[in-house]
């Protein structure tokens, strides 16, 4: 409170100066009108505000252009106070009420500050208005996330120009409401008006939002016609359009032909490459990059660490964090939370924490990114408190926080915390809880064994069930083999989405586990019959900075036959220990030694073993499954690190598993 009494007390110490330049004469200098323009601007636009009025006090009276130069320079100050006492300086010169290009100043000035009650009671009390006055106040409205009274304004306007439907547009477009940005598009043309390369941007953006490639390429071909292919703006919109739409071909297609590459231009092929989950791509597009001598800014680092992330690719992921610190990037919140995810993905939560600890001021982005990764690890006490110590750093939680903390507690079986969670969010902070939300609550009912009680809710929710909430009842209903509601359950996603296969899947799982071969057979034919295929379960790590990849029956890996014959004494080594194969894991109909063979080549027992072959004793061998960890690998694995004293770090689907001396920090819970 003190600091900001001295901050108010100094502007109005310069105010009163600044009246005194006014009431005092000075000599009128010499220069032209327009070299008093030009060395004012000079001077407002570096700072030096206080010389400018020293030397041009006398001048300002009588040029408007000088009121306009002052009133820009000091909205990025945001300060209430010098803006009333530049207002009031406006009325004293007379310019208030004869010249609206300084009232329209003065209504930018408010309106870009973010005062938008002081910004309409002016535009309302302006004695004539033009679009622009117009086209501020929309912009005004938009910036505030109102755009109920931006488009009521819109409505209202006798005439509009480009720059009132780009106002209009744009911020549709920034808020998602794309469909409705398009439409406006659409009538924008109908009326006549020819769209500029800001206007084109906004739609092709629009168009990304939906993944509306249909309506892209149209724009695309108004692009062509009106030739704006060649302009950067429209360019890499166009691109950003075609990727995030999921063709990446036509994208890169439109990136080829711009007349120059720049920064923004690879940001789009990467973040591209990054959405389609071409991780590999990104980081060879990445080193491309730097080998054209672009130096990569927070948003290239954004894509390629995220990348690093899903790829678990630690050494390339430190590297980019080293790149990150020497380009300047290590304060934005985006590189950093990047940064925390990437680490926690790696397996590395010392890393994730250290790097939030390096922020002198973290936020709540940061906050929620740290307890996430300690969700992902099962480390809820840790989430907890985190949670607690960032309360008392003064900073609320969003819903991102307790999405968080419920993700933590559903796979940790803390099934009252979870619930007083969501209690919190709702009562304490106001918080509506998102589609996410339920299903988090709905997977805390379900693992804890409350079937009923989470269909139950589902049912009476405000919101629309989607396929996934459904399917995390339905592994539920696996995991506590209850078939009868799986049954049901699973009708009611086919009737949301016929084409999911993942549902036949699991639906026959849980029929096999139930020794109901009959209806697996009937499940399996309907996906033939359907053209339906499972995911293969694939497994990888990374050893010597390079990745290994491996899947059941892929005999391609280089060193497959020496992995087979290791893997085969390493399973011999482990029945001496007790290891008996839990071949009701193997969902298909088949003797005992076809179960047990096929259990041996599941993808991470071989990603294990090669990493017991190459990564020297001391170092944790880390390997990532893009399915769930079956409960005989889990039995496995446990006994192998038991066996061969080593830590293994598995991420699968749900969580990450840290297995040493042969127990699991999930506490045998996932």
């Amino acid at each position: 409170m003190a600091v900001a009494v001295r901050r108010i007390a100094g502007e109005k110490s310069w105010f009163c100066q600044v009246h005194s330049f006014f009431s005092t004469s000075t000599e009128k200098t010499t220069s032209s009108l327009s070299a008093i323009q030009e060395e004012f601007k000079s001077l407002c636009s570096t700072g030096r505000i206080k010389e400018a009025f020293k030397t041009y006090n006398s001048e300002i009276w009588t040029d408007q252009h000088l009121f306009s130069y002052l009133i820009q320079s000091f909205i990025p100050r945001k300060s209430l106070f010098i803006a009333k006492q530049l207002h009031s300086l406006v009325i004293t010169s007379g310019y208030d009420f004869k010249d609206k290009f300084v009232r329209n100043h003065l209504l930018n000035m408010y309106s870009k500050m973010g005062k938008l009650q002081e910004a309409i009671a002016l535009f309302n009390a302006m004695p004539m208005r033009n679009i622009m006055s117009h086209n501020i106040l929309i912009n005004g409205w938009v910036q505030h996330g109102d755009l109920d009274n931006a488009l009521n304004l819109f409505d209202e306007m006798p005439e509009r120009n480009v720059a009132t439907w780009n106002a209009m547009v744009s911020g549709l477009v920034q808020f998602e409401f794309n469909e409705h940005g398009l439409f406006l598009f659409r009538e924008m043309h109908e009326l006549g008006f020819l769209p500029d390369e800001f206007t084109l941007g906004s739609v092709l953006r629009g168009c990304a939002g939906l993944k509306a490639l249909y309506a892209g390429r149209q724009v695309h071909a108004y692009v062509l016609k009106y030739g704006y292919e060649f302009n950067l703006v429209v360019g890499n919109s166009l691109a950003h359009m075609y990727m995030k739409s999921g063709s990446l071909r036509e994208g890169e297609k439109v990136i080829k032909v711009m007349p120059m590459c720049n920064v923004v231009a690879w940001n789009t092929l990467i973040a591209g490459h990054a959405q389609n989950g071409h991780s590999e791509g990104v980081l060879d597009l990445y080193n491309m990059m730097k080998m054209s001598d672009l130096r990569p800014d927070w948003i290239t680092l954004v894509s390629v660490i995220s990348s690093c992330a899903e790829l678990a690719t630690l050494f390339q992921g430190q590297q980019i964090h080293a790149e990150a610190i020497k380009v300047g990037a290590y304060s934005v919140v985006a590189v950093v939370s990047s940064l925390i995810s990437m680490y926690s993905r790696c397996g590395c939560l010392e890393d994730s924490m250290e790097a939030l600890l390096d922020c002198e001021h973290p936020d709540v982005v940061l906050w929620s990114s740290m307890i996430t990764a300690y969700g992902f690890h099962g480390r809820v006490e840790e989430a907890v408190k985190l949670f607690e110590r960032m309360e008392q750093e003064g900073v609320e939680g969003n819903d991102v926080t307790f999405l968080s903390l419920l993700y933590a507690c559903s796979h940790c079986g803390l099934k009252e915390k979870g619930m007083e969670f969501f209690e919190l969010m709702v009562e304490k902070y106001g918080l509506k809880p998102r589609l996410e939300h339920y299903t988090c609550v709905v997977d805390l009912l379900g693992r804890s064994g409350c079937l009923d009680e989470a269909e139950a809710m589902i049912r009476s929710m405000p919101l629309k069930a989607d396929v996934v909430i459904w399917k995390t009842l339905l592994s539920a209903c696996k995991i506590h083999k209850n078939a009868d509601m799986a049954t049901r359950i699973a009708e009611e996603i086919l009737r949301i989405n016929p084409q999911d296969s993942a549902t036949y899947v699991l639906l026959s799982n849980i029929h096999a586990t139930a020794e109901r071969w009959k209806d697996v057979s009937k499940l399996r034919k309907t996906m033939r019959d359907r053209n339906m295929k499972k995911e293969p379960g694939v497994s990888w790590l990374e050893v010597k900075n390079q990745v290994h990849q491996f899947s059941m029956g892929d005999k391609s890996h280089p060193k497959s036959e020496e992995i087979d014959l290791y893997l085969k004494e390493l399973i011999e080594e482990m029945k001496l220990h007790g290891y008996v194969p839990d071949t009701a894991t193997v969902f298909h109909d088949m003797n005992g030694e076809e179960k047990e063979s096929s259990l041996v080549n599941h993808s991470e027992k071989l990603a294990i073993a090669f990493g017991l072959m190459n990564i020297p004793l001391g170092s944790p061998i880390r390997v990532m499954k893009n399915l769930r960890v079956c409960s005989d690998c889990h039995v496995a694995i446990k006994l192998i690190s038991h066996i061969k004293d080593r830590e293994i770090i598995v991420r699968d689907t749900s969580r990450f598993h840290h297995f040493k001396n042969g127990k699991c920090s999930c506490g045998d819970y996932w």
